[in-house]
């Protein structure tokens, strides 16, 4: 059973848009913002949702061997799909750490049961905990019609089993407002050895929301995110109890 970090104490920007098929904007290194006030998306319930896959590249040989005896998937992009433990033992999270206008901070995550809450501080929830990338993934629920007390919202995807696998994994977060498109967060980016991904940042600046991309992998875990955005909290190892089958 791995360990990681776990919490000590209590608890309109540029973008590309798909089609209109398919209602979403996606965040990239270039257009990486958009205000969710600008789009009239800043009230009510934003899902986060967090689904990933196993890369096939991965399973039956390397995709050296593989393009040699089929030369014509190099032309083709890269292919994913669904995994069982099986398959792959990985094990992706989604966390949110939060800072509110009264200066209380905290975290939201599987570890420890910070689950959260939508009604009362932090206004953030988490759904449940996914062990084994199912389709539906794992959801955050954050109440933005209490956005006036949310000074910001760091979201972010971590490796428990101890094994890095960020690199064998497709894996997205997406954001679904009350109204408006969809946006999109893929990380894609190969890091082996990365632990953890900041992946969004949701600020509120002089009133306005605003969805910054970040996907910044770190080698630790939530306590090197920590660090890196100035949190300031407390941590120690934790674990997770073993899901029932």
């Amino acid at each position: 059973m791995g360990f990681f970090d776990g919490l000590m104490g209590g608890r309109k920007g540029e973008f590309d848009s798909g089609s209109a098929a398919t209602n979403a904007i996606e965040l990239t290194k270039r257009h990486h913002q958009v205000s969710l006030t600008k789009q009239g998306a800043a009230t009510g319930h934003l899902r986060v949702n967090l689904n990933w896959r196993m890369r096939t590249s991965d399973i039956g040989g390397s995709p050296r061997e593989s393009l040699l005896r089929h030369p014509f998937k190099a032309l083709k992009p890269p292919e994913v799909m669904g995994h069982s433990q099986s398959m792959v033992n990985v094990d992706l999270d989604l966390g949110c750490l939060y800072e509110l206008m009264d200066g209380s901070k905290g975290v939201v995550q599987p570890l420890g049961g910070y689950l959260g809450d939508t009604n009362g501080p932090p206004y953030v929830k988490l759904s449940g905990d996914d062990r084994f990338g199912s389709a539906s993934g794992e959801t955050i629920y954050i109440n933005l019609d209490h956005r006036d007390e949310i000074k910001r919202l760091l979201v972010f995807v971590y490796i428990y089993d101890q094994t890095p696998a960020f690199d064998r994994t497709h894996a997205s977060v997406t954001l679904y407002p009350s109204n408006g498109p969809r946006i999109e967060i893929h990380l894609d980016e190969r890091h082996p050895q990365a632990r953890s991904c900041a992946v969004v940042m949701i600020e509120n600046i002089k009133g306005e929301l605003i969805v910054r991309r970040e996907v910044k992998f770190v080698y630790g875990f939530q306590a090197e995110l920590d660090r890196l955005y100035g949190w300031g909290l407390q941590w120690g190892r934790g674990y997770k109890a073993k899901a029932e089958r």
